[in-house]
Formats: C-alpha cells, sequence, structure tokens
C-alpha cells in the first residue's frame, strides 16, 4: 500500500530542505551557501510564488515552487500563467511525489486565477526537470531549442522543452527567452560577465565562488553582474545563468569550481 503524500505550502521547518535542495553533503563550503534563496523565496511570496513542500510519513520528500511567470527569473515569456521553476525530489521518494507536487501546482495556478502553468524541461538522461515526466502528467510542448555546453574537454547536449497546460482557451502560449548577450570589451583588462539568479541554490553557489575568484585578480579583471530576479535584466538579456570570460562562454553544469574559473581568467590574460 502506498503511503499517504502531503503537501503543503511552506513552512519554516521546511526552509532547510527546501533552502539546500539537492546539495547536501555535495558542497566543498557545506550548505551555509544556500541559505540565501530563503530570503529570496519569502520576498516574492507577497507576488504570488508558492513553494509546495511534499512529506511521506513526516519525512520531507521534495518541493516545487511556481510563481507568475511575468515575474520568474527563468523565464520563459508569457502573460497571465503560472511557472513550474524547480521540482526537486528526493531519491528514495517515488512513490508519485513528483505528480503530487506537479498536481498542487496547477491548483495554485487556478487559485490564482491563472489561464495555465508552463514549465522549462529537458529531454536528457539527468534527473533535472525531465521533459518526458511533464508530458506524462500531460503538458503539451509549445516551444523546443538545442542547447549545447562545454563542460571541460566534453561537450554536452540537451533539447530545452517549453510545455504548458491549459485551463482557459483564450490563454496566449508563452515563448522561451532567447540569448541577447553581447559582448562589450574593456582594454587591457579581462572581462567576466556574470549571470545569476537567488531563485536557484547552484546558481547562487556558482556565483558566489566567481565572485570569490575574481577578487583573487584585483583590479586586472573586471566584473560585470546581472541579476535575473529583476525581470528587466531577465527580458533585456535573455538569461538566468551564465559565465562569459572576455566574451566566451563557459560552463561545467554543475556549479562552477573555483579551479575552472581560474583557469579560464588566466588562459584570457595570456590573450590579451
Amino acid at each position: 500500500m502506498k503511503p499517504e503524500i502531503i503537501i503543503r505550502d511552506m513552512q519554516p521547518e521546511d526552509e532547510e530542505f527546501v533552502g539546500t535542495c539537492t546539495h547536501v553533503g555535495e558542497l566543498e563550503e557545506g550548505t551555509a551557501s544556500c541559505w540565501r534563496r530563503i530570503p529570496w523565496l519569502r520576498e516574492q511570496q507577497q507576488y504570488g510564488l508558492r513553494v509546495k513542500v511534499a512529506l511521506i510519513n513526516g519525512r520531507h520528500a521534495g518541493f516545487l515552487y511556481t510563481m507568475p511567470v511575468e515575474i520568474a527569473p527563468c523565464g520563459p515569456k508569457g502573460c497571465n500563467l503560472m511557472a513550474i521553476q524547480c521540482l526537486s525530489a528526493t531519491k528514495a521518494a517515488g512513490q508519485g511525489v513528483g505528480r503530487a507536487l506537479v498536481e498542487a501546482a496547477e491548483e495554485e495556478a487556478r487559485r490564482q486565477e491563472r489561464k495555465g502553468i508552463v514549465v522549462t524541461a529537458y529531454y536528457h538522461d539527468f534527473w533535472f526537470m525531465p521533459a518526458y515526466f511533464f508530458e506524462k502528467c500531460g503538458y503539451s510542448r509549445v516551444g523546443e531549442i538545442a542547447e549545447v555546453t562545454d563542460v571541460g574537454a566534453r561537450i554536452y547536449m540537451s533539447n530545452k522543452a517549453l510545455l504548458w497546460k491549459v485551463f482557459d482557451d483564450s490563454a496566449e502560449p508563452p515563448r522561451l527567452h532567447k540569448s541577447n548577450y553581447v559582448f562589450e570589451p574593456v582594454a587591457g583588462k579581462v572581462v567576466v560577465d556574470l549571470f545569476t539568479t537567488r531563485s536557484c541554490a547552484t546558481y547562487d553557489v556558482e556565483a558566489q565562488r566567481v565572485l570569490e575568484v575574481v577578487d583573487e585578480f584585483g583590479g586586472s579583471v573586471v566584473l560585470r553582474e546581472y541579476c535575473a530576479d529583476d525581470p528587466k535584466v531577465r527580458d533585456e538579456y535573455g538569461l538566468c545563468r551564465g559565465i562569459f570570460i572576455n566574451g566566451k562562454a563557459v560552463g561545467w553544469g554543475a556549479e562552477a569550481p573555483r579551479s575552472g574559473v581560474r583557469a579560464e581568467i588566466e588562459k584570457a590574460k595570456q590573450q590579451i
């Protein structure tokens, strides 16, 4: 017999679980670096963000957060829709936890009188936001683009998909954001353009590491930081995550390692 799944809005006793996300035991700096996410989640509640937390037998089993698409840092573009920004379930969860969380998000969208709900998902073999799962939950695809990530010496490819479920036939289809980034050099300097958001623990940890490494180089490196928590920044650049060193995109899939960022900056210095 399947255990009962309880879904509730985030309570103070849920904040550590939500804030650290999947990073328990993973980060060299510990989980304290993930806590910047919680104040942001609290702040955004006044604008309609809701964090749904799943429990099985009183133990945390997963969480999801959803918010109006107009203010969602990672998009997409849309109007009068809710956007699922993150869905995470523990490895031991199973039991229909993910589906229960999605259904709770849909109920929230209806409660806020939104015309539908949208999610950016991926066709890949990784656990994060799998498109096939959302299709099984009744979501249909309205857009898709191929993404290429340079992870060290490995090229990783995945297809980013935009899926939605409509509650009102008058809903307008959402659109994926496209990068509008254009590199602006600074003579004699290495320039690091950092795009990030506090909405994701991974992105925030990565940003803190980049800031620390850039500081090691003093005045020889110029840092320009762009935070997609500001909808104007998100709409202007079409990015919520990215590290560009003298215009070259670099990435490691997971949080950027300090050693990798440092090596890329050193390489860029030699090319000036």
